[in-house]
């Protein structure tokens, strides 16, 4: 199995820093957006503290496979799957630490996104609302679930979808690294298929694109790169509210 990718981030229209970070390591088949929060320059902080964390833990334990695990093994998912929530939970723990121990770093943090392919296997890690999502078939579908005040309001059928994405309140999250000591990280597994296309993002782009949107784009644009330049693009020409940060990788 082959992989093409491509990335792209922007600070959209209306802020003044993008407090976003990525990474893309394919000798790892590791992929990542992270969406900081916090005052000042704490969120840019935030993101950019996961992704290092995250990459460097995953790429000790393939030299040193015996390099224990962090938290609590899931017995429903791979070694793979597993390891990935490791180092995220390990992120979690880096970014409270400097949160408390530095004053000008009090209370940040960030979503997280994460993707790991190897063999096939999809092995999926995420915290807050940044997104990833499949398509397959011609069809776009969510492989992730928000954790926002919303979302959960939408999954106990207090708000409807359209509600949601009007309600002042849909930027708020139930869970992000570096709030708390612990942090809930929630793990899914899907096995690729060629012609699979698959998308990681901030909610800068789905705040201002719609999935419709965002699946004709990635069917009609021929490479990953293009496809990733043309949704930022879309999400600053629908307002640009927020930082914009996109992954898309094909498998040939």
């Amino acid at each position: 199995m082959q992989i093409a990718y491509g990335v792209q981030t922007d600070v959209g229209l209306r802020r003044a820093q993008n407090e976003d970070s990525l990474c893309a390591v394919p000798d790892l088949g590791l992929f990542i957006v992270c969406d900081g929060m916090g005052g000042h320059n704490a969120g840019e902080v935030a993101s950019r503290l996961a992704v290092q964390v995250i990459q460097k833990y995953l790429r000790d334990t393939r030299t040193d496979p015996h390099r224990p695990f962090i938290g609590d093994l899931d017995p429903h998912f791979s070694p793979q799957t597993n390891r990935l929530a490791s180092a995220i939970r390990l992120a979690n723990q880096a970014i409270y630490d400097a949160g408390r121990s530095q004053p000008g770093y009090a209370g940040m943090g960030t979503t997280v996104v994460s993707a790991m392919i190897s063999d096939r296997v999809l092995s999926i890690a995420h915290v807050g609302d940044s997104r990833l999502y499949l398509i397959r078939a011609g069809a776009i579908q969510p492989l992730t679930a928000d954790h926002s005040l919303v979302a959960e309001q939408v999954r106990r059928g207090l708000l409807t979808e359209e509600q949601a994405e009007r309600s002042p309140d849909r930027h708020v999250l139930t869970r992000a690294l570096g709030i708390d000591q612990d942090v809930e990280v929630e793990l899914n597994e899907v096995h690729l298929a060629e012609g699979d296309d698959l998308l990681l993002c901030s909610d800068g782009l789905t705040g201002e694109v719609t999935p419709p949107d965002i699946l004709r784009t990635i069917r009609s644009e021929r490479e990953p790169q293009a496809a990733c330049e043309q949704l930022v693009k879309m999400a600053n020409a629908a307002g640009g509210h927020d930082n914009t940060t996109v992954i898309v990788i094909t498998v040939r």
